[in-house]
């Protein structure tokens, strides 16, 4: 099937090149000329396992194409997917802006029926805008007689694995009241949907609910657990051994019930509040997902301040050691990343930071540029070195089984602070390490 793909950002390229890899013939399409002329010569703009290797063949392999020629791709493709952003304006609600200027350029090119596919996480409502746009540009051409669908098409990719979720999918969500639509759907995820059925159908905007719905979800069983893990503190409790017998009944599990740092990316921290501002306005009070919210910014200080009460308030000068940059592990993505809210904080309080992450060093370098209170080290060892403490804040393999031996030797004090509850209290007691987790 002839695709073409609007935005090749995150979810736009991993599905592009995910459609070529089972034999689709697809056109992407941006704006950024340098992204389009890195990407022809296989350079990545993003860290994604796995993804790299399947843009480079399908690219030889004529498969997958890159332009920045709209006309080019909106000819070419039956199927449109629209990927591009959806940043958040002021008050946290969803930009509509680049969703709306792509489906103007569908409609100002098109000269055949065409399936216009919301892949962008947008609010409930946006298709209904889509539509809009397309039938006033047509009108504007005279061209009333040209066909077109707008199908909402959410993604459910996890950074980190999105190439294995984009071929792997749990369910594939569907959203159309046209019948012929809804073939060609099941004809383009025809391949990804062969051991079993996961294609649910629905009508449009339960569809765009759905994807935020499934995001809050989550954002909110992660920041009921850090609720919990604050408290288990103040009741001398341990969140991990709750964890444990909490995760053992099927109607909770383990998935997304770890205390934590607070959760970051791309994803949860905007979905929950654009879902606010839906809310907002239709006079809805989110109270629930407010909480959520509020939660998750309280948590992203937790390690900071108990680094603040560790050294009893006497930060300046001090160097910490920062392993993990990165909101998450397999990932460079920093966006709402808890690292930078602690490394801000130690900055305003005088602390210098030397930091390593087995990914994001560069976008760290994007973000901070050159600065005398950080230092971006090739190596975890490296960071340690001369630091007053380690702290930890992503959970990369590479930090979980360290040398603890060497970590003493160059610590000038033997302290971690762990927001990942990485290691085993009383195992760090009898190395002679003082250990501050979270929840524990």
């Amino acid at each position: 099937m002839r695709v073409t793909v609007f935005g090749i950002g995150y979810v736009g390229l991993v599905q592009a090149a995910v459609l070529a890899e089972v034999g689709h013939d697809v056109v992407c399409v941006d704006v950024d000329s340098d992204k389009i002329e890195n990407l022809k010569q296989g350079i990545i703009p993003i860290y994604e396992s796995g993804l790299e290797q399947i843009v480079r063949q399908n690219y030889e392999a004529g498969r997958l194409n890159f332009t920045t020629d709209a006309a080019i791709g909106v000819l070419h493709g039956e199927v449109q997917f629209i990927a591009v952003g959806t940043p958040p304006e002021e008050d946290g609600s969803a930009d509509l802006q680049y969703v709306l200027a792509v489906a103007e350029t569908i409609a100002r090119h098109m000269d055949s029926h065409r399936i216009l596919i919301d892949k962008s996480t947008v609010p409930v409502g946006t298709a209904d805008k889509v539509r809009e746009r397309v039938a006033a540009v047509l009108a504007q051409r005279g061209r009333e007689d040209l066909g077109f669908d707008v199908v909402s098409n959410p993604e459910f990719l996890k950074e980190g694995s999105a190439v294995a979720d984009c071929m792997r999918p749990d369910r594939i969500v569907i959203g159309t009241d046209s019948r012929g639509s809804e073939e060609v759907m099941r004809e383009l995820y025809a391949p990804f949907n062969r051991n079993h059925e996961k294609i649910i159908v629905m009508d449009v905007r339960s569809a765009e609910l759905t994807k935020y719905a499934a995001n809050c979800m989550l954002a909110t069983k992660i920041s009921f657990m850090n609720e919990m893990a604050n408290l288990a503190e103040e009741l001398g409790a341990d969140i991990e051994m709750v964890r444990q017998g909490i995760g053992s009944d099927p109607r909770i599990g383990y998935h997304f019930i770890y205390a934590g740092a607070g959760y970051g990316g791309s994803c949860f921290p905007k979905d929950i509040q654009a879902l606010i501002r839906t809310a907002d306005s239709i006079d809805f009070d989110a109270r629930v997902l407010k909480a959520v919210e509020a939660r998750n910014e309280r948590q992203k200080t937790v390690l900071f301040r108990k680094i603040d009460r560790h050294f009893a308030g006497d930060l300046a000068g001090k160097t910490f050691a920062l392993w993990g940059l990165s909101f998450k592990p397999n990932t460079n993505d920093m966006r709402e990343a808890p690292s930078r809210v602690l490394m801000e904080a130690l900055w305003q309080a005088g602390a210098k930071v030397q930091a390593y992450d087995p990914e994001a060093l560069d976008e760290a370098q994007r973000l901070y540029g050159n600065r005398d209170d950080l230092i971006l080290c090739g190596t975890k060892e490296a960071a340690l070195k001369g630091a007053e403490a380690l702290v930890i804040v992503t959970e990369w393999q590479a930090f979980k089984a360290p040398d603890f031996d060497f970590i003493k030797q160059q610590l000038r004090r033997p302290v971690i602070f762990d927001g990942r509850n990485l290691f085993e209290p009383r195992r760090m007691v009898r190395k002679g390490i003082v250990y501050c987790s979270i929840g524990r």
